[in-house]
């Protein structure tokens, strides 16, 4: 962008004065007035020459630690101004930087006088409280002369963002996970076998002797070993209701926030769990097989126009979570009869819903199919409710 040249208010009245000064100085006949009106008047030319080429040697770099965090958590953006010019000094720089309205004021620095490669480093924190991704500038600099009479603005350079990620609350990792009985690892041996009777086979070239199963050896009067077993992870399905009808409110109190940082906390649960993780919205299934894939989506996800929530496969998980806004009767019987494994419904209680026993009517339908019901009110409440919903030896704890 190039840089725009403007007189500060202290030029328009040096100017002023000085064409008053010369007016008056011709009228009533006095040599001096004429002078000082003369010096006053070239007084701001004569300072905008100076800044000639100072906008060109003031550069500057900016850095954003770390540059993806989690909503509420602070993030520093370091600035550093310079002066490139070996001989040059700027006289007086001014620099403030471009943030949007939810990461609050927009910082502004006076660093004054800064001489032949001369540095100066500035810093502030910025707060983000919802999800996002945040464009950082562009900056904005301000030069003036070293009687303050011109101005010389300019905004370099390209923003940088801020990738805020939903805000989530760990849940509980006690218990075992779903088709295992106080094994951590949630997998399934397709076989149903286990360890203490393996099915073996023959032995062939290669296979080495730990995997011999003596037992079987013996009793078929040749080598045998122990089958390879052959796993299959848990996966569990996550449905993250977007409708913009089906949620209210602004800010972190939103219940889309809500919603999308309950069903986040939820699919890193699994993950932490080792169990394949299927996240679905109104748009489609989304990026979630690792966790910065994950926050990374859910940061950008905005809220969706569709208006009816998408089927979910009626077998094959070992659990369902369905996090949803207000939904009808209607909705909430056709939400009852899909989903596979273990099934949780959160509603988010600061919704759209137009009433109290609306809310309280979809929770009844969905339980009455078998459905574990938790009415959330905020994000914070998650983990109490979760133990809950999620009984031992049923659900990953």
């Amino acid at each position: 962008m190039r840089p725009r040249r403007t007189l500060t208010a202290r030029g328009v009245c040096m100017l002023l004065l000085g064409l008053a000064a010369l007016v008056a100085g011709f009228v009533v006949g006095q040599r001096e007035l004429v002078v000082l009106g003369v010096l006053a008047t070239a007084l701001p030319p004569a300072a905008a020459l100076s800044l000639i080429g100072a906008a060109d040697r003031v550069v500057h770099s900016r850095s954003v630690v770390p540059s993806r965090v989690p909503a509420g958590h602070d993030a520093r953006i370091m600035i550093r101004i310079g002066n490139s010019s070996h001989t040059w000094p700027v006289a007086a720089v001014s620099v403030g930087d471009t943030l949007p309205t939810r990461l609050g004021h927009e910082p502004r620095y006076s660093i004054g006088f800064l001489g032949p490669r001369g540095v100066r480093d500035l810093a502030y924190l910025v707060r983000p409280a919802v999800r996002g991704n945040y464009p950082l500038g562009p900056l904005w600099i301000a030069l003036t002369d070293p009687l303050g009479l011109v101005r010389v603005e300019q905004r370099p350079g390209a923003p940088e963002h801020l990738l805020v990620t939903p805000a989530t609350v760990p849940l509980d990792r006690s218990g075992s996970s779903g088709g295992t009985q106080g094994d951590d690892s949630p997998r399934r041996t397709q076989s149903g076998i286990g360890e203490q009777d393996p099915v073996p086979r023959g032995y062939q070239y290669g296979d080495e002797l730990r995997r011999v199963h003596w037992r079987s050896t013996a009793k078929h009067g040749e080598l045998m070993v122990r089958r390879d077993e052959q796993h299959r992870r848990e996966y569990g399905v996550v449905l993250l209701d977007t409708r913009r009808g089906a949620h209210a409110g602004g800010g972190p109190a939103d219940s889309l926030e809500t919603a999308v940082g309950a069903a986040a906390s939820v699919a890193l649960h699994l993950l932490d769990r080792n169990h394949e993780v299927r996240l679905h919205t109104e748009r489609g299934r989304m990026p979630a097989a690792v966790p910065g894939a994950l926050l990374d989506g859910l940061a950008v996800l905005e809220a969706s126009d569709a208006a009816a929530l998408p089927a979910l496969p009626t077998s094959g998980a070992s659990l369902t979570v369905a996090v949803t806004g207000a939904l009808t009767a209607e909705e909430a019987a056709a939400l009852a009869r899909s989903g596979g494994g273990h099934r949780v419904a959160v509603l988010c209680a600061g919704a759209a819903w137009p009433s109290e026993q609306a809310r309280a009517g979809a929770g009844e339908i969905l339980a009455a199919s078998g459905w574990r019901v938790v009415h959330l009110p905020a994000l914070s409440e998650l983990p109490s409710l979760w133990r809950d919903a999620a009984p031992l030896g049923k659900v990953p704890r």
